[in-house]
């Protein structure tokens, strides 16, 4: 009896002129989000390409500079003599630290807007990073941006609940449940199949939606990972969609009517979509405060004033730390150069408990948040997807940790040659540390994605074994 139940619901929907004004909305909502998407990528993606150009344009100046000091053509400063190490390491031949948008990433901005994609890694204080942030409008960053994962979060669950409110509850009322149920066919079966009939429609949409926003944002995804990532957010869509239905099946197994239904139905998507993620993120927020930026600012400039105050002792406890540097090409140490580098040194160990309570306070507020996040299948959805577009909090720590690896690993480079007075010729800049971009392993997003997949699963199993139950008490008439 499944099969003439589709056929009959098919035909029942495809008649229906709200379905087809629906679609052509959601088609233009999709569109608008996937412009907004490719627009932000396209616009992280011309920073980069323009701080490559800028380093590469620098880096062969430095060697032309360098040239022409040798051959007496120029004479500098000492402070910014190309060949100084000094000068190199500091700022003539800085490098960028950069983490490029995945394939996927003009499907989900996530948290791409606030955190910063790209670093100046110089001999400087990691502390520095902090002052290169991109300059947002505090409205954009608050309200977030609108892209396909906000299609998916909040709209695509509001189609999902226009399409069932009343699937069961409508027959009800006109009277045709008592007759279709006179037939040898249970009320379980035929919810199901008015509940299949649906799925297989929504499903289809949850392919469609980021088909369409691949193919609108031209994601390449001959590379590695993409086509795995885009199968994990279809599932995940699939997933979402699933739970909103099962939702739906146990709002209509209660028996109320069709404007209660919708009015319980509007209820849930409010709690599950809009509070209960903001009582987390507050929750989290209020019971875990980071520092704030003023304050790290603050305690950044005391530290840098405390260190200044001190450079003298500093200098000799770094000489005695370090008996190799103590003679030089020149005899004279105690130049501005090396005070500074003793200097930031003191101060990153000076700031280094205020970093430590930042990071302990932003892990803690993830924990809690991932925690409590099977309470809503937004959370879980938006995690997902965050996640799959490479736009999550996973990635950044991971790109934060790269450049700060690399980082150290620039200034093991430059402060020995600074402290022994090495003097640079134009192959050297060839030979400074650069840049590479190590992506995080597929597997590991795999393993984040499957949680969230697997609470998805848990929720809609429930509902729907609840629908069952509740079905068996149905009461057709009255």
């Amino acid at each position: 009896m499944l099969a003439p139940i589709l056929r009959n619901e098919w035909r029942l929907l495809r008649a229906d002129r709200t379905l087809h004004l629906v679609a052509a909305l959601l088609a233009i909502l999709v569109a608008y989000g996937v412009y907004n998407g490719s627009a932000w990528v396209r616009f992280q993606s011309n920073a980069l390409d323009s701080a490559a150009g800028e380093e590469a344009g620098r880096l062969a100046a430095m060697k032309t500079a360098i040239a022409d000091v040798e051959a007496g053509r120029s004479n500098p400063p000492a402070f910014a003599d190309p060949r100084s190490p000094s000068a190199a390491g500091r700022s003539l031949g800085t490098r960028w630290a950069s983490m490029p948008p995945t394939p996927l990433a003009a499907l989900a901005i996530g948290q791409s807007d606030l955190y910063p994609y790209y670093f100046r890694v110089s001999t400087q204080s990691r502390l520095s990073f902090a002052q290169n942030d991109e300059i947002e409008h505090p409205v954009h960053l608050l309200s977030g941006r609108f892209d396909l994962a906000f299609v998916v979060l909040f709209l695509y669950p509001l189609v999902i609940l226009g399409l069932s409110y009343n699937m069961i509850s409508a027959e009800k009322e006109s009277g045709t449940l008592a007759v279709t149920l006179s037939q040898p066919i249970a009320l379980r079966t035929l919810a199901f199949g008015k509940i299949l009939t649906r799925f297989l429609l929504v499903a289809l949409l949850g392919v469609a939606l980021p088909a369409a926003g691949v193919l609108l944002s031209g994601a390449d995804l001959s590379a590695e990972g993409a086509g795995m990532r885009l199968l994990l957010w279809i599932a995940v869509v699939v997933a979402y969609g699933a739970f909103w239905f099962a939702v739906a099946a146990l709002v209509n197994a209660a028996g109320a009517s069709s404007p209660a239904n919708a009015i319980a139905l509007a209820g849930l998507w409010l709690l599950f979509v809009v509070l209960t993620p903001a009582i987390v993120n507050g929750g989290a927020k209020l019971l875990h405060p980071v520092p704030s930026r003023v304050e790290m600012i603050q305690a950044m400039r005391d530290a840098g004033r405390q260190a200044a105050a001190q450079r003298s002792e500093l200098l000799a406890a770094y000489l005695e730390d370090h008996p190799e540097f103590t003679v030089s090409r020149d005899g004279a140490m105690a130049d501005f150069a090396t005070i500074g580098i003793v200097t930031a040194q003191a101060t990153e160990r000076a700031m280094q408990p205020v970093l430590e309570r930042f990071e302990k306070q932003l892990d803690a507020q993830q924990a809690l948040v991932d925690r409590y996040r099977f309470l809503s299948p937004a959370i879980l959805a938006q995690a997902a997807l965050n996640d799959i577009a490479g736009t999550g909090v996973h990635r950044y720590r991971h790109f934060q940790q790269l450049a700060d690896a690399f980082h150290e690993r620039w200034r093991q480079y430059f402060i020995p040659r600074v402290m022994k007075r090495e003097v640079l010729a134009p192959p050297d800049v060839d030979q400074f540390p650069a840049w590479t971009f190590e992506e995080e392993s597929l597997a590991a997003v795999l393993s984040r994605t499957a949680a969230s997949l697997a609470g998805l699963i848990v929720l809609s199993v429930l509902c729907f074994a609840g629908a069952a139950v509740a079905l068996n008490r149905y009461r057709v008439a009255g």
